[in-house]
């Protein structure tokens, strides 16, 4: 994914299906300086991490 779409998502009122690693998160915040994002596992809020953008998956 890019970082344009990535910002997209999150910027989105739509559910948009995102992939880490195959699995589903979501898209807490977008790093445009590092190319990345903070992300969580879709069903556990608390486990935040970050990620590549070009990483994720849709």
């Amino acid at each position: 994914m890019d970082i344009d779409r990535a910002r997209q998502i999150l910027e989105s009122t739509n559910k948009i299906n995102v992939k880490y690693d195959g699995k589903p998160v979501w898209i807490e915040e977008v790093f445009e300086s590092s190319a990345t994002a903070r992300v969580h596992l879709e069903h556990k809020p608390s486990d935040q991490m970050h990620v590549k953008v070009s990483e994720l998956q849709e």
